[in-house]
C-alpha cells in the first residue's frame, strides 16, 4: 500500500502494533508522541517507514501548524486517532479538573486532529479515518467515568463524521479493544488473579487479544477492501461485549 498514515500515539501499546502493520506494509507512517526519547526510539525500532512527530496534543492551538507541516510533505490518506489517557478514580472523588483533562485529550484533541487532516484529505482523493474507542463506552465499568465518557463520545463522533464526510470519499470507522495483552493489562490482571478469572470467564474465546489483533482491524479499515465501511464500530474483544 503506498500511502501515508498518521497515527498518534504511536510510539507504545497499541499504536506501536497498528504502526508496524502499517510500516511493514510500506505505509509511510508519522507517529506523533510526546516523549521525544520514546517517540524516536519506536521509529528507529519501525524501520525507515516511521516518521517521528513530537508534540503533546494537548497543545490544541498548536495542532493545525503540526498537521500543516506534515501535509506539505504529500497527501494524508489514513489517519489513527489512538492517543488517550485513562484515570481510574472513585466517582465522587473526580475533580472537574481531572474530568475535563481526560476529555480534552480524549476527544477534543481527536477532533481538532480529524477536522485538520480532513481539510488535506478533502484536497485529494479521499482518505481513512480510524478512531480507537473501548469496551468502557458499551458497557459500565467501575472507576472510570472521565474514560467511559471519552469513549462514548469517540463512538457518537464516528458516526456522525461517517455523515459528514462521505461524500468526500472520506471513510470513518471505529475499534472498541476489549482486554489486550499489554504490559499494563498483563501487569493490572496479573497481580488480581480474581479480576483475571472474570475477564476470561466472559470472554466466550477464553484468551486475552493481542494488540496485532487491533493492528490488523486498523489496516482493513484503512485498506481498498473496506472501501463501502463508513460509521462502524467494531469490537475486538474475543466476543467479551456479548459473553454472559
Amino acid at each position: 500500500m503506498n500511502k501515508t498514515a498518521i497515527i498518534t500515539g504511536g510510539n507504545s501499546g497499541l499504536g506501536y502494533a497498528t504502526a508496524k502493520k502499517f510500516c511493514d506494509h510500506g505505509i509511510t507512517t508519522y507517529i506523533i508522541g510526546r516523549s521525544e526519547e520514546k517517540t524516536k526510539n519506536a521509529c528507529n525500532e519501525l524501520g525507515s517507514y516511521a516518521v517521528p512527530v513530537i508534540f503533546d496534543l494537548n497543545d490544541l492551538e498548536g495542532i493545525p501548524n503540526m498537521i500543516q507541516d506534515i501535509g506539505k510533505k504529500g497527501t494524508i490518506d489514513i489517519l489513527v486517532n489512538n492517543a488517550g489517557i485513562n484515570m481510574k478514580k472513585e466517582f465522587t472523588k473526580v475533580t472537574d479538573e481531572e474530568f475535563a483533562s481526560i476529555i480534552k485529550t480524549n476527544v477534543q484533541s481527536v477532533f481538532a486532529v480529524s477536522r485538520e487532516v480532513v481539510k488535506i484529505m478533502k484536497q485529494h482523493e479521499g482518505g481513512s479515518i480510524i478512531n480507537i474507542s473501548s469496551m468502557a463506552s458499551q458497557y459500565g465499568l467501575p472507576n472510570v467515568i472521565a474514560y467511559s465518557a471519552s469513549k462514548g463520545a469517540i463512538e457518537a463522533m464516528t458516526r456522525s463524521m461517517a455523515v459528514d464526510l462521505a461524500e468526500y470519499k472520506i471513510r470513518v470507522n471505529c475499534i472498541a479493544p476489549g482486554f489486550i495483552k499489554t504490559k499494563m493489562s498483563s501487569k493490572a490482571l496479573d497481580n488480581d488473579p480474581e479480576r483475571k478469572n472474570k475477564v476470561l470467564g466472559r470472554t466466550p474465546m477464553g484468551i486475552l487479544g493481542d494488540p496485532s489483533n487491533i493492528a490488523d482491524a486498523a489496516y482493513f479499515f484503512a485498506s481498498n477492501e473496506a472501501s463501502f465501511v463508513t460509521g462502524t464500530i467494531l469490537p475486538v474483544d474475543g466476543g467479551n461485549s456479548i459473553g454472559f
